[in-house]
């Protein structure tokens, strides 16, 4: 595991992560995965993305996916050359690609994945100095805030979930009591 990147952020980084949250806040809404995103060239946001996963039915659509597709038709060019990243959890391999191959010049995360991140914590593709392009992320931009997004869902999934249990049991029961 390598060592995390952690700095001092300005008050537009706090200002663009809160727009990365937001963009949480709406894939949890929607019942999926509460991971934002948001890319920022030259102090204004280009590409906006939450995970739509789920109800889009298909493994590409990460929020960081969803955001440098945004900005690519800003530029009309896959390039995003001097562009910042703000995304609430850090990327998995697929989504730290996407950020090499884009050339995206900051990658700013709220909280390491050490399971299936790809930019430090488990592995780090996005800082592999082999690549013709690499980013050094920066963790820990709202933390608390990005991991309450994430815990509050999952707690609330697994209540649904145990909820959803013990009716499918009472239902059962009920069957089994009429066809007595």
């Amino acid at each position: 595991m390598t060592e995390i990147n952690k700095k001092e952020f300005s008050d537009a980084d706090y200002f663009f992560m809160n727009e990365a949250l937001y963009e949480a806040r709406l894939a949890r809404f929607i019942e999926e995965v509460p991971v934002g995103c948001v890319i920022v060239y030259d102090g204004k946001i280009i590409g906006r993305g939450h995970n739509f996963t789920y109800k889009g039915k298909s493994a590409l659509l990460h929020a960081e996916m969803n955001a440098i597709k945004q900005a690519n038709e800003y530029f009309d060019d896959f390039r995003l050359e001097n562009c910042t990243m703000y995304v609430t959890m850090e990327p998995c391999s697929m989504c730290a690609g996407a950020i090499i191959n884009s050339r995206i010049d900051r990658l700013i995360i709220g909280i390491p994945d050490y399971k299936r991140g790809a930019s430090g914590s488990n592995t780090n593709i996005t800082g592999d100095r082999s690549q013709l392009h690499f980013v050094d992320a920066e963790f820990g931009l709202m933390a608390d805030e990005c991991l309450f997004e994430l815990q509050s869902f999952f707690k609330l999934l697994r209540a649904r979930n145990k909820e959803n249990k013990l009716k499918e049991k009472s239902q059962s029961n009920l069957q089994a009591r009429l066809q007595q």
